[in-house]
């Protein structure tokens, strides 16, 4: 019978990975893929994570199986970690954290979970989202539609257009929000924004779902938190996913949380038999090893502080970035205004040129971007930013 498949096109993200790692050019550039890079680009463990696993190698007596929801000890310091000691304590048992193997298997397990709660569901994303946010939501048998986001003329938030949509969202759909540092526009919202969203799901009846992919790259662990703590504090309902791939760098050791806030503590417990089982019935148990490090720095202070450290340190790197780029496409004399990008947050950002220009960069100036024209901005570095400007000026002038 698999002799009637046919075949997917390439990943665009992972095509350009393999179209750089053959690019002989020593001046390529690779801006596509969303991982951290330091000014070697390389993308290296972080020393409180080397510490923490020295630490489970030399005491870890078992590889017995954690069940389901995970580590319970992993759940409890990313919750506190999420919303604060304060927050965390409020929410009692309306709150339950499952571990979930990376962002991607929280944002399905929710996914599965709201099916579950709601099969006519309809799930709002921002336009533009995430692109796996999609296949992960439609997988799971809820119909996509999309709210206006981002102006790519002004290259800022659409917030007029967003609250009017929406104010049209019925009650029972869910709206997906980015926590902070938006992927892949780099454009945040503001707390008044939060505050006015909150409002309108208040009114609405919408449940909020949050994917908060990049806590602590913004403007600072609990600075990236105000809008989903507010949420959480103010709606009888919160989905929210973390992910702990780029603020403790372990992409591949898939370690993430889905969080559910309920109305009531019953809510909760009957909610978190759904959720288990549904882990249980796609990957039975998530991978140990992230969140044991994850758990083992959260409750540890000389680890937690020198993890704290290292993520500010990648922090201030990518917003200095943000402001090099910029100061070098002025010194190239592009009659362009590119300030934009200096006020956006994160990793991610549109340089806002055409798919006939970004073809062009990655063809005759190895520079490697998807047809979005969204970047990596941890991929720039010292040695690179002024071919990066220089490149992007002639394309411009052509």
């Amino acid at each position: 019978m698999f002799q009637s498949l046919s075949a997917l096109p390439a990943d665009p993200i992972l095509r350009l990975v393999a179209e750089y790692r053959a690019d002989t050019n020593p001046n390529k550039i690779d801006l596509g893929i969303g991982i951290y890079k330091d000014e070697n680009g390389d993308t290296p463990v972080m020393t409180a994570v080397k510490k923490a696993e020295q630490q489970i190698l030399a005491t870890q007596t078992s590889k017995k199986y954690v069940g389901p929801t995970g580590s319970p000890e992993y759940n409890e310091a990313v919750a506190e970690l999420l919303f604060g000691k304060e927050l965390y304590s409020s929410l009692g048992k309306r709150r339950v954290t499952v571990q979930a193997p990376g962002g991607c298997g929280g944002l399905r397990l929710a996914a599965e979970f709201l099916k579950q709660a709601n099969a006519d569901a309809t799930v709002w994303v921002s336009d533009p989202t995430w692109a796996n946010h999609v296949p992960l939501m439609t997988t799971a048998g809820l119909k996509i539609s999309k709210y206006p986001y981002y102006d790519y003329a002004t290259h800022s938030v659409r917030f007029e257009e967003m609250l009017a949509c929406l104010k049209t969202v019925p009650k029972g759909d869910i709206v997906l929000l980015h926590g902070c540092c938006h992927n892949p526009c780099g454009a945040d919202l503001t707390l008044a924004q939060w505050e006015a969203v909150r409002d309108v799901a208040l009114d609405q009846g919408f449940t909020v779902f949050i994917d908060l992919a990049y806590q602590g790259l913004g403007d600072g662990l609990e600075e990236d938190m105000i809008g989903t703590r507010l949420m959480a504090e103010s709606l009888p309902e919160l989905v929210l996913v973390s992910s702990c791939s780029k603020n403790f760098g372990l992409y591949r050791e898939r370690t993430g949380a889905m969080t559910l806030i309920c109305e009531t503590e019953t809510e909760t417990t009957t909610a978190t038999t759904l959720i288990a089982a549904s882990a249980r019935a796609m990957y039975s148990m998530p991978p140990d090893h992230g969140a044991e490090v994850v758990q083992l720095i959260l409750n540890n202070p000389a680890l937690r502080s020198e993890w704290d450290a290292e993520l500010t340190g990648m922090r201030d790197r990518i917003n200095g970035l943000r402001a090099k780029l910029v100061e070098q496409t002025r010194k190239v004399g592009i009659d362009r205004d590119f300030g934009f990008i200096q006020n956006e947050k994160g990793m991610f950002s549109f340089l806002g040129v055409n798919v006939e220009q970004v073809q062009t960069l990655v063809r005759d100036y190895s520079i490697y971007l998807v047809d979005s024209s969204r970047i990596n901005v941890a991929g720039i570095n010292d040695a690179n930013v002024e071919y990066l400007a220089e490149s992007l000026a002639s394309v411009l002038k052509d």
